[in-house]
């Protein structure tokens, strides 16, 4: 039997890592996944221990490896995508300096509290994102006053994808879209922008640390021998620059046409538009550059999303004999009428980038409430924070379609969460049910990289996957309401708590 070739996409998420193959139109071939170490230092302290994410990453590579060599496929070129943001250091070795700090945690929110608002808009300007605790020139910043040993210990500042492709090629290197994301380069420029360390009080000297940047589907090198032997990948194949995840699933859905939105239900909440690079980019949180030169992605994100029905589930398990799974959460909270009984969830867990000190906060419990309706509250309050962020798209100048938004993640996996989707943000939304978007989307930049017509891979959206408004809209309508007077009227009481 001939061997067919295919091209691997690694996705390494903040709970998950996974490894899939795709074969020459786009179509999945096999996926393999593991869970991803972290450490809770603190509750605002979320940290990674960077050689056991390595071993869970080398472990669901050598496991996809195994399957494609018995089944008679052979990897052409490999791709990584992950988390973007958090800090990731190494020395010249491509050694860990310390364990990564995570793109959720929150030590660093003195810092950015303390920018004046006219540094916050000068380095939006400049670089399309506002400042951040989760950023990793933020986060240096915090490294440099409180463990500047390690900051001089450091050779490279990686974002999580760069880490992993630097284990598989021995090289140092960045691309356009993690970069731009991270806030640390000029848009009209597409290099990294000196000001942005005069402005957060460090020394230029420390952009010593920076790799250099690349194209997303430009080569970074090929696999290494010693990579090769721990991961199964074949010696010498191409090991494209990559993307960050938030890029990599609407290349993955096919939402890449100017004015598609796409809407991912992850560990994080990501709302992206496709808006054309310009002068004057769009007021969000972050601007991520596209592969497509012409583009980039508009973005509000935060860490607000799935990961609260994960937190919840793990809480409901603790009084149980039976762990509770997200997914038994959201059949309970079925059997709740919309609007959770009054119930209202702010998913703030894991705090929120414009919320200093937020925190997870329920409000109108009563004793009829229980955790079916505790845990509708918590979806419902999921999907009026992505509300929140898509209504702040809208209105920043970027120009959105009328046709349905992709949804991703688990939003679109789950029929009852969609449809809260639906009806809540008040727009037809398609849900998109492949399993590995992320691992798709960096896949499609292997082929390409390896010179390889990616035109198949284009996704033809299903109109039988489209969820339209229900009549609980105009109830979601009230509910938001109560959602926006109460993240107002929270707003003190998180930063004094803080």
């Amino acid at each position: 039997m001939t061997s067919q070739r295919c091209f691997i996409g690694i996705d390494v998420g903040l709970t998950q890592a996974k490894a899939a193959a795709f074969d020459e139109n786009g179509l999945e071939v096999r996926a393999f996944s593991g869970s991803n170490p972290r450490i809770a230092v603190t509750g605002e302290q979320q940290e990674i221990d960077m050689n056991a994410l390595t071993g869970v990453v080398f472990r669901v590579l050598r496991q996809l490896t195994d399957w494609l060599a018995a089944n008679q496929w052979t990897p052409a070129a490999v791709g990584v995508t992950a988390a973007g943001n958090g800090i990731y250091l190494v020395d010249e070795q491509l050694r860990p300096v310390r364990s990564a700090i995570a793109s959720n945690d929150c030590r660093a929110e003195p810092i950015v509290a303390q920018i004046p608002r006219q540094t916050v808009d000068e380095m939006q300007r400049m670089t399309g994102s506002v400042p951040w605790a989760g950023q990793p020139v933020v986060l240096l910043r915090w490294l440099w006053e409180h463990e500047r040993v390690n900051v001089e210990r450091a050779r490279w500042l990686f974002s999580c994808k760069d880490f992993i492709s630097s284990l598989l090629t021995g090289l140092a290197v960045a691309d356009v879209s993690d970069a731009s994301a991270m806030g640390i380069m000029n848009l009209a420029a597409h290099d990294y922008e000196p000001g942005v360390f005069d402005m957060l009080g460090l020394p230029r000297e420390l952009m010593r640390l920076l790799p250099p940047p690349a194209a997303s589907d430009s080569v970074a090198g090929p696999v290494t021998n010693e990579a090769g032997v721990l991961t199964g990948l074949p010696v010498g194949i191409p090991v494209v620059a990559g993307c960050m995840d938030c890029v990599a699933s609407p290349l993955g859905a096919g939402a890449t046409d100017e004015g598609d939105v796409t809407i991912i239900v992850g560990t994080w909440a990501i709302n992206s538009v496709v808006v054309p690079v310009s002068e004057k980019p769009p007021a969000v949180t972050l601007n991520a550059l596209l592969p497509d030169k012409r583009f980039m992605l508009a973005q509000e994100v935060a860490p607000t999303s799935a990961a609260s029905i994960e937190w919840f589930a793990s809480l409901m398990s603790g009084p149980c004999k039976e762990s509770v799974s997200p997914q038994a959460l959201l059949a309970a909270a079925s059997d709740v009428p919309a609007g959770a009984l009054g119930a209202l969830f702010i998913p703030f867990i894991h705090g929120a980038p414009e919320h200093i000190g937020a925190s997870g906060t329920f409000l109108g419990l009563k004793g009829c409430h229980g955790y079916p309706e505790m845990a509708r509250a918590v979806a419902e309050g999921i999907a009026q924070y992505h509300r929140v962020q898509l209504k702040k798209l809208c209105m920043s100048g970027a120009s959105v379609s009328d046709d349905p938004w992709t949804l991703a993640g688990g939003g679109a996996k789950n029929a009852l969460w969609a449809q809260m989707f639906a009806d809540i943000i008040g727009h037809p939304v398609r849900r998109q049910l492949g399993t590995e978007l992320g691992a798709r989307g960096v896949a499609s930049l292997a082929a390409s990289g390896a010179g390889s017509d990616i035109s198949a891979w284009r996704v033809d959206p299903d109109p039988k996957l489209v969820v339209e408004p229900s009549a609980d809209s105009e109830m979601y309508r009230r509910q938001g309401d109560r959602f926006d007077r109460a993240l107002d009227a929270m707003s003190s009481v998180w930063t004094e708590l803080a």
